[in-house]
């Protein structure tokens, strides 16, 4: 089964990035079961449902070939810009045709239910679903404890608001973090400090002194792919971090927003090695399905319940969209996205390696190793003019950040990079990104 839904991934990823165009044949039967080493029959079922994703077509004692589609929308956008900056995911990949029979699915299941207001925990039935989602990833918790949100980060917002047991107030966040968490901790006023993580790690001995003498309330931390550093704790980090917060009563807030890209099954969340129940778990879709289907989750020990619950007061959460990805859930549609996304982005982050290889024979820039995911920064000298470096890159077509939304406004301890995003770039425009990138830092000299 594997097997087979990894040869589909690489036939949708080809016809994806265009190897195979529009009105072009499809290898035969027997020759794509040589080159793929598996059966013909595991070759025959995987065409019959790229035909039936509407993706190819077959033609009678012929055989397949991929789907036109005159007036596709995506023709019109500009193919010469190279997008290291945005986060969101790829247009191309997202399963229209599938969630729009899990809609329909919903609709039929649920008819009336749909159209109240709710529960402002989220639909029981979704909860229920997403208890046995989550164990799959060590997150084992009751659905009592899970509450739905729209979007991870409304969950982040009232966990900054909310009072906690234990009377602290500060928020400790690594340095550098998610911007927007950043910007909603100092615009509304809410102590926070910051703690360096680069791409080797946490100085946990700092961790634990600011655990120990500081009024920290909860610790904000993303345990896999950060961003922007696109980095994961080791799994000694991860169990560090958990028996810390039990050992000096403060919680840990763990971002796993990216969860479902990751290539390694071994990896467990520090929530899965919480004994002390101080670990907040929190959980995005918008990464793996639509962004504007708006939908997360936080798991929460029993302690923090009734507040969160306070501050969470409204139904807020689209009830069709529950009950739509409760069915992509359980129909195993989720599961075979996640394949599909998971190797389309490793054959890209494998390019931006790749890229950087070839490219940075000088060494001007340094990268951590990523192999997953969708970022990776590119670090840079301190003699890096880096708004001119920007505006030179942007003149090329290609476009990046910097670090500087990524920090603390008062935080002096920085580091100079530009993030790389490659959810949105093809192959070939990684390599000639990475290359225009090392041509402008070389041209740029003493700045």
């Amino acid at each position: 089964m594997k097997k087979y839904f990894s040869i589909l991934s690489d036939m949708e990823n080809r016809i994806r990035e265009r190897q195979y165009v529009p009105g072009q044949k499809l290898p035969s039967v027997r020759s794509a079961a040589e080159s793929y080493g598996c059966s013909v029959s595991t070759i025959a079922r995987a065409y019959a449902e790229l035909e039936k994703r509407h993706v190819v077509y077959s033609v009678p004692q012929s055989g397949f070939y991929v789907v036109e589609k005159p007036g596709d929308w995506r023709e019109e956008r500009d193919g010469t810009e190279i997008n290291f900056a945005t986060v969101l995911p790829d247009l191309d990949v997202f399963p229209y045709l599938d969630f729009q029979h899990c809609l329909n699915r919903a609709i039929d299941i649920y008819k009336y239910d749909l159209f109240t207001y709710g529960d402002p925990k989220g639909l029981e039935s979704f909860r229920r679903t997403l208890a046995s989602h989550l164990a799959e990833d060590q997150v084992f918790a009751k659905p009592e404890r899970i509450i739905v949100t729209p979007g991870a980060y409304q969950a982040l917002e009232i966990m900054a608001r909310m009072p906690f047991p234990s009377g602290k107030k500060t928020v400790l966040v690594e340095q550098p973090s998610y911007d927007g968490y950043l910007r909603l901790l100092e615009t509304e006023g809410i102590p926070v400090s910051g703690i360096p993580r680069t791409g080797e790690g946490i100085n946990l001995a700092e961790l634990e002194r600011k655990f120990r003498s500081e009024d920290i309330k909860f610790f904000y931390t993303m345990s896999r792919f950060h961003n922007p550093l696109g980095t994961t704790y080791s799994a000694e980090e991860r169990k560090a971090i958990a028996r810390l917060a039990g050992k000096y009563d403060v919680y840990v807030l763990e971002d796993d927003y990216m969860a479902d890209l990751g290539a390694d099954r071994k990896f467990d969340p520090i929530y899965a090695y919480d004994t002390s129940s101080h670990v907040v778990y929190v959980k995005s879709f918008s990464k793996i399905i639509f962004p504007g289907l708006r939908l997360g989750a936080i798991v929460l020990p029993d302690r923090l319940l009734q507040t969160f619950h306070a501050y969470k007061v409204y139904p807020d959460t689209s009830l069709l969209s529950q009950a739509a990805l409760e069915v992509y859930i359980k129909n195993g549609m989720y599961e075979r996205h996640k394949h599909k996304i998971c190797s389309l982005y490793a054959s890209r982050m494998q390019a931006l390696n790749e890229a950087v290889e070839r490219y940075n024979e000088a060494g001007l820039i340094e990268v951590p190793d990523i192999r997953s995911g969708i970022y990776m920064p590119f670090k840079l000298q301190p003699t890096v003019n880096v708004d001119r470096l920007i505006k030179r890159l942007a003149d090329r077509n290609v476009n990046v950040v910097s670090d500087k939304a990524y920090y603390l406004s008062d935080y002096l301890d920085r580091e100079k990079f530009l993030r790389i995003s490659i959810s949105q770039t093809k192959p070939e425009q990684i390599a000639a990104g990475v290359k225009a990138i090392i041509e402008e830092i070389k041209r740029g000299g003493n700045w």
